[in-house]
């Protein structure tokens, strides 16, 4: 891939302004996750924690609400999906296989699920995936990797190379093309599809096309940043949620440093293209932008959006929220562009 990138194609400013209020279809959703009656995660031990309801479950509470069907089918159609198991040198890793209607080969994007690298799975970011091989008419397989702290950093980052190299060996099988590889994540997912690129160039395999951060975790060493202070009591994602999470991922303050981890300041030369989607009310808002400006530092083609009056988790509501189904074409026009 040509090392002439362009700079800057899209980018959204206002960083050093408050964080506003959310728009009316967001608030419907807050309002629908509050009563469900969770308990704030960062008092709880991992286990309890991952039971609590979560974002997704808030959509699918209010849209049943609303009278609608809030079957898979339903939600977005045009797409269909199996589960299956990869092996890895790490043992199997659950996956989920999504594939649009049409004729193949289709591009493939190898999606990582967010959660804090700690709570949850594939099954709680089905609506961002799912939604994602419509929109960039591509098969998506979206990963279980292992999760802290039974499994501390690296090993999430190590599963999801390896479901990477699978999956570009194993494209064909999946109506997928090998040559038009792409990754995907949200959350804590975006970082790892960023450092599955980082990892890929360093060890010679094939490099993705683009790659599609929604809000990724840029760096952990920092929780005064303008969003994290801005939005240190943000739900569904506050402050202390963050810290909770990165306390449980990592073996030392040391692991914070890791390139893997700390993306702001690693390498990053000679990744492809990529696509940062960013909420405004969300404590990692500020992480999109200095990873932005890494990014652009390094002369990678980087391009942002920032989406005003919706929370963390918003991608993958398009049912709800219409900003989010917004994200999602986004998503999937921007995608598509670096598709052969």
């Amino acid at each position: 891939m040509s090392n002439v990138i362009r700079k800057l194609v899209d980018t959204v400013t206002g960083e050093t302004s408050r964080a506003g209020h959310p728009d009316s279809d967001m608030q419907a959703v807050l309002n629908q996750l509050a009563s469900l009656n969770g308990r704030a995660i960062e008092h709880l031990d991992v286990t309890a924690a991952r039971t609590q309801p979560s974002p997704a479950d808030a959509v699918a509470a209010l849209l049943r609400k609303q009278g609608k069907d809030t079957s898979p089918s339903a939600l977005v159609p045009g797409v269909k999906s199996v589960d299956r198991q990869i092996d890895t040198a790490s043992g199997p890793l659950s996956i989920r296989v999504y594939t649009p209607d049409g004729d193949g080969p289709f591009p493939v994007v190898v999606y990582f699920h967010g959660g804090g690298w700690v709570i949850a799975d594939k099954n709680t970011y089905d609506g961002g995936a799912r939604s994602l091989s419509k929109t960039a008419h591509a098969v998506v397989i979206s990963v279980d990797y292992r999760r802290s702290p039974e499994a501390k950093f690296p090993a999430a980052w190590d599963d999801a190379f390896a479901a990477y190299r699978w999956a570009a060996a194993n494209a064909s099988s999946l109506e997928g093309d090998a040559a038009q590889l792409a990754l995907a994540g949200e959350s804590a997912g975006g970082t790892l599809a960023i450092a599955t690129a980082m990892a890929a160039r360093d060890h010679g395999a094939t490099l993705p096309l683009a790659i599609l951060a929604v809000y990724p975790v840029g760096q952990t060493g920092n929780m005064q940043t303008a969003s994290y202070v801005e939005c240190a009591d943000a739900k569904p994602l506050n402050k202390a949620m963050i810290a909770w999470f990165v306390d449980k991922l990592v073996t030392g303050p040391a692991d914070k440093s890791d390139p893997r981890l700390d993306l702001v300041n690693a390498d990053l030369a000679n990744l492809p293209p990529v696509i940062i989607i960013n909420a405004e009310i969300d404590p990692l808002r500020t992480d999109g932008e200095m990873l932005e400006t890494a990014l652009k530092a390094a002369d990678v083609e980087v391009t942002r959006k920032v989406y005003d009056g919706v929370t963390h988790e918003f991608f993958g509501m398009g049912a709800a929220v219409g900003k989010a189904k917004d994200a999602e074409e986004y998503a999937g026009k921007h995608l598509k562009k670096y598709f052969k």
